[in-house]
């Protein structure tokens, strides 16, 4: 069963949130996480991203930085630019994005769920950077991210959170994208029951986006319960935070990509190995209108691609990803990037910068050819996840972003 768990969230002032609120750590370089935090002594970047405050000379992973986050944290619940819940909370956490609208649960998810596979995982993660954010997670004694977690719509679960949004919102703010962000503070303590009554009868729940904040999670909890003579599994740190949305307002858009050569060949050479498992012809269209075709930018031009049948088992939930079939047929064999993970001859572009990002990288020269893919659909993630096998790198871009520092949570 899915266990979730209210809690005393850590939270910003009415009057301070909207300058508080940052984008998640793992969106931006520090070189944009400066630029972005310049002259607002309270945007949450200084803790989730407390390298803006250090010399260029750092190393980011050094222990300065964590301790520099740590600083940062103490800075801002000694200020009161954050101050704690008395009472255990669910929260409500909705955003608005043009016509887009998602509305998800702010709550503790359980590690061990994370364990046992009940929340379910899609991707790789790596080992420096669960380290990172497991570091962070220590010195802080916290969650400052959460993770975006995903379920199969239930109409129990969202009549209650809409019940939860009947009274007036605790904030309420657009940020710079145009995203509305609201806030709703669940204080009723038989509808918080509830809610995790619902909850529990829930099989699986799946990760979205946060593979990292999660594995990281996992190791605070098996580090802190091994030195825990007395442990019972309901210590906070047995716990994360999470925002857990129904799958039917899950917004993915495109992971596209852009590579800097064409492996030692010419454009005609290239189309000649490209025509054995693609066809393909020049077009006005810059983004896939179906799944299995891509949009191709060399030399200024765009042209359409759609993959053969034989280039891919539809049957395969991995297999039969679009961001498969091209590694697969044409990143590997024909442009040599046989680890996506580790070459840095390629590079990813988020979705949301669309294919006019592919255009400029290679009008700029630093790389020649860009690839714009059809967005991997929630119902692939669920196909993954549920086979037990992960997706490549980089095949989902979930939009809105969910914003840092609206809530903390707290290990003890």
């Amino acid at each position: 069963m899915v266990r979730i768990e209210p809690f005393k969230g850590l939270r910003p002032r009415k009057d301070i949130v909207q300058l508080v609120a940052s984008p998640p750590y793992d969106v931006l370089n520090k070189k944009e996480a400066k630029e972005l935090a310049s002259g607002n002594d309270y945007s949450f970047l200084h803790i989730i991203k407390p390298e803006i405050d250090l010399p260029d000379t750092i190393d980011a992973y050094s222990d300065q930085v964590y301790e520099k986050a740590k600083s940062n944290f103490d800075r801002f619940i000694k200020e009161n630019i954050l101050i704690q819940d008395k009472k255990n909370h669910f929260y409500i956490y909705k955003q608005i994005w043009d016509e887009h609208t998602q509305v998800g649960i702010v709550a503790s998810a359980s590690v061990q769920n994370y364990e046992d596979n009940i929340i379910k995982k899609h991707e790789f993660t790596r080992e420096n950077k669960e380290i990172d954010r497991m570091r962070h997670i220590e010195i802080l004694n916290a969650n400052t991210g959460p993770v975006f977690l995903t379920f199969k719509q239930n109409d129990r679960i969202e009549n209650l959170i809409n019940k939860a949004m009947e009274q007036e919102p605790e904030y309420k703010f657009q940020s710079q994208d145009t995203v509305i962000h609201i806030f709703y503070v669940v204080h009723d303590p038989e509808l918080i029951q509830r809610i995790q009554f619902e909850f529990s009868k829930l099989n699986t729940i799946y990760v979205a986006d946060g593979h990292h904040r999660s594995a990281a999670a996992t190791r605070i909890k098996q580090m802190r319960q091994s030195r825990n003579k007395t442990y019972t599994g309901n210590e906070e740190y047995n716990f994360f935070l999470s925002v857990i949305f129904p799958h039917n307002q899950m917004k993915i858009l495109a992971y596209n990509r852009v590579v800097k050569d064409l492996n030692h060949q010419n454009k005609a050479e290239l189309f000649h190995k490209i025509s054995k498992n693609f066809s393909f012809q020049e077009t006005e269209i810059k983004t896939p209108r179906n799944p299995h075709e891509f949009c191709l930018y060399i030399e200024g031009k765009w042209y359409q691609l759609k993959a053969e049948s034989h280039t891919f088992n539809a049957e395969d939930p991995v297999e039969s990803l679009d961001v498969s079939i091209l590694q697969k047929n044409l990143l590997n064999p024909i442009l040599d990037i046989k680890d996506p993970r580790t070459d840095n001859r390629i590079a990813f572009v988020g979705g949301i910068r669309g294919s006019e990002e592919l255009e400029k990288k290679v009008n700029s020269g630093d790389y020649q050819i860009g690839f714009s893919l059809f967005p991997t659909s929630i119902g692939q993630l669920f196909r993954v996840a549920d086979s037990g096998n992960v997706m490549p790198p980089k095949s989902t871009w979930f939009e809105p972003k969910l914003k840092s520092g609206l809530v903390v949570h707290l290990l003890d």
